[in-house]
C-alpha cells in the first residue's frame, strides 16, 4: 500500500515591521514555519527612520526581503498599503496555500478577508491588544505574547 504524503503548505510572511518589535521576529518565524514553509519573507518599513537599524540583523539572519516604503505623506501607513497589494499579488500567482500577516493593525481586516476570500489560510501573528476584527477575519490568530519566549 503506498504511504500518503502530507503536501506542506506554502506560505507567504508579510511582517508591518513598524507595527511589531524585532525582536519577536524569531519566535513569529518558528511558530509560522509549524503550518507550512515559508516561501516568501518580508518587512516593509521606512528603513531610513534611525529606529529601524535594530532589525536589520534579525533581516539578515532570517533571510527577510527588506521592503522599502518612502515617507510621501506624514501621517499615513504606507506599509498597510504596499503590504496589502504585494499580498494579494502573491495570492494571484496560485503558488501559496497562506498568508502570514504580522500586525496588530485593524487596517488589515480587509486584506484577511480577501485572501480568505480566495481560498487562502490566513495566520494572524499580532499582540492582545490587535482588534477583534481582524482576529476574526483570520483564520488563526496567535498573540505574540504567547510565543515571545521562543526568542
Amino acid at each position: 500500500m503506498p504511504k500518503l504524503q502530507h503536501k506542506q503548505q506554502k506560505l507567504a510572511v508579510l511582517i508591518d515591521a513598524e507595527n511589531v518589535s524585532h525582536t519577536l521576529i524569531r519566535s513569529i518565524l518558528l511558530r509560522a514555519a509549524c503550518y507550512g514553509v515559508l516561501v516568501v519573507k518580508r518587512a516593509y518599513a521606512d528603513w531610513s527612520r534611525p529606529q529601524m537599524g535594530r532589525f536589520k540583523n534579525v533581516l539578515l539572519h532570517n533571510a527577510i526581503e527588506a521592503v522599502q516604503l518612502f515617507p510621501y505623506t506624514r501621517g499615513k501607513n504606507a506599509a498597510d498599503v504596499m503590504l496589502s497589494v504585494e499580498a494579494m499579488s502573491l495570492v494571484n500567482t496560485g503558488q501559496f496555500d497562506g498568508v502570514c500577516l504580522v500586525s496588530s493593525d485593524s487596517d488589515l481586516t480587509p486584506l484577511a478577508f480577501g485572501v480568505r476570500r480566495e481560498g487562502l489560510r490566513v495566520y494572524g501573528f499580532g499582540a492582545q491588544q490587535t482588534p477583534r476584527a481582524f482576529v476574526a477575519a483570520c483564520s488563526s490568530f496567535i498573540y505574540t505574547e504567547s510565543i515571545a519566549t521562543a526568542g
